[in-house]
């Protein structure tokens, strides 16, 4: 192996799969309760996507919340947001983590920029300030 392939290997077994944030191939994952406020998650989508940060969308219609939410904690993503008609009549997002910690609602604009600061510090700790 290379130097890189090994350096790979060293982060891979450092972070046990839970990369930080500006590391992380999985950023955010958009999670909308019901299949109505599919358009408010790719509006989201594609504010955060316009600043560089990967994220997607989970648009399965039968899957139920708690199963997209659990989805998205096994594939490692950094944060979920939950929209629905709350977040979306006040503009904001529902944030957690992948460890299932509850952050609360921010406006796309204020988490858009939590999450830049986050990308830019390149911090190991996925902490929201």
């Amino acid at each position: 192996l290379g130097s890189l392939e090994r350096m790979m290997g060293i982060l891979t077994e450092n972070f046990a799969g839970k990369w930080p944030f500006w590391l992380s191939p999985r950023q955010v994952m958009v999670v909308p309760v019901m299949p109505m406020f599919n358009d408010y998650a790719m509006e989201i989508k594609e504010k955060l996507h316009n600043n560089n940060i990967v994220i997607d969308t989970d648009l399965d219609a039968g899957a139920t919340l708690n199963k997209k939410v659990r989805n998205a904690q096994l594939a490692q993503y950094n944060f979920i947001f939950v929209v629905g008609e709350k977040e979306k009549d006040g503009g904001t997002v529902n944030v957690r983590s992948r460890d299932n910690v509850v952050h609360g609602e921010f406006t796309i604009e204020d988490i858009t920029e939590k999450l830049c600061h986050l990308r830019d510090t390149k911090s190991n700790v996925d902490v929201l300030e």
